[in-house]
């Protein structure tokens, strides 16, 4: 085990992208605060993670790497300002003069800003790309561990934190609650809704299209609630013709900023979704979640140690499965078309019932 000194006073996280792996990688958050109270603790991200960050008390600086902005610049040939902006970037990074950098990406642009820090001690999850060159310590992920953030969790057990109660966390502000607090009395929806998360970044991780409309007519006939769909903004035309003519979808795709549909997940009685970051924050909220895999398998629990444990997996493994980004079907996606409306109405009606029985032996205890 990879023990840190009592001694660290100044530690940086890096884990730039993607949202899903920024959410499963939060607990890291709280048990190093736990073990180090004292210290001051920073993260590194793109832009497109900050939100995710800003909110969190544990936390005292989120800092973002300005990627998008230096690509920018390359492709306008602006090579002295870009060159202005990185040594500009590594001297602030020097000057918070850290103590302890955990690359949990593995990555070689990761790895670089870790490096560049100048931080003495520098722990690689997973390290590749030849990252591992420019860490102090490399620890390697765990392979037979099903858990939601195995290797998140890896990382903490072999740095001395504890993990006894590992669990993703979402920090809201109070804006954000009165966002989804406003939307629910807007809508009616004060007996509650599910959340539909249908889109993501490949196509072999999509469920198929045709069915999620089939899905919101019976979940809003049986169960008896609506589908809110989220997504990014580059989802729009899918949602708006995956959409049409079916009122009991209320479309919401693009038009949340990051937290407010994670308050919005928050409210919800049920998820619904693929192997996307949004879904991945139904479990961080401790709502009934329920996840769609094919090509990819991230998980099989959500890595509850409490005895919660809402969330339900369904995944369909086949002989070429997990292909991740190299399907050999074709494009029939076949792992995701054998999940069938009927096996996830019968899985939220089930989910739904468990949830109501916990919180009637809660209020009567």
């Amino acid at each position: 085990m990879f023990f840190v000194e009592a001694s660290v006073r100044s530690i940086l996280i890096i884990r730039l992208s993607a949202i899903g792996d920024i959410v499963m990688a939060s607990p890291l958050i709280a048990a190093l605060r736990e073990q180090y109270p004292q210290a001051r603790i920073a993260w590194l991200v793109q832009p497109e993670g900050y939100e995710l960050l800003a909110a969190n008390e544990q936390l005292d600086e989120v800092i973002v790497w300005p990627r998008g902005e230096w690509r920018q610049l390359w492709q306008k040939r602006r090579w002295w300002t870009l060159l202005r902006a990185i040594v500009s970037f590594v001297r602030q990074l020097r000057g918070r003069d850290f103590d302890l950098v955990l690359d949990t990406q593995g990555l070689l642009k990761s790895g670089i800003w870790a490096w560049f820090s100048g931080a003495r001690r520098r722990v690689g999850l997973g390290s590749r790309e030849g990252s591992a060159r420019l860490m102090t310590e490399v620890i390697d992920k765990p392979r037979d561990d099903v858990r939601i953030g195995s290797e998140y969790r890896e990382l903490a057990r072999q740095l001395g934190l504890k993990t006894d109660n590992f669990c993703m966390q979402i920090s809201l502000s109070e804006e954000d609650r009165a966002f989804a607090r406003e939307f629910v009395q807007q809508h009616g929806l004060e007996q509650g809704y599910v959340v539909a998360c249908p889109f993501t970044t490949r196509p072999q991780k999509h469920w198929v299209e045709s069915r999620w409309p089939e899905l919101a007519e019976q979940i809003s006939s049986q169960p008896g609630l609506p589908l809110v769909v989220l997504g990014g903004p580059g989802d729009q035309s899918v949602a708006e013709r995956m959409m049409a003519g079916h009122p009991r979808m209320i479309n919401l795709v693009g038009q949340t900023r990051l937290r407010q549909a994670a308050a919005l997940i928050a409210e919800a009685r049920l998820l619904i979704g693929v192997d996307t970051g949004l879904t991945h924050m139904g479990i961080a909220a401790a709502i009934p979640t329920i996840t769609l895999f094919g090509s990819t398998c991230p998980y099989l629990n959500a890595g509850r140690d409490t005895g919660l444990d809402n969330t339900v997996v369904l995944y369909k493994a086949l002989e070429c499965s997990p292909c991740r980004r190299n399907p050999v079907c074709g494009g029939a996606f076949t792992c995701m078309a054998d999940i069938t409306v009927a096996e996830v109405v019968q899985t939220a009606q089930q989910l739904l019932a468990n949830s109501v029985t916990l919180m009637s032996t809660r209020e009567s205890s």
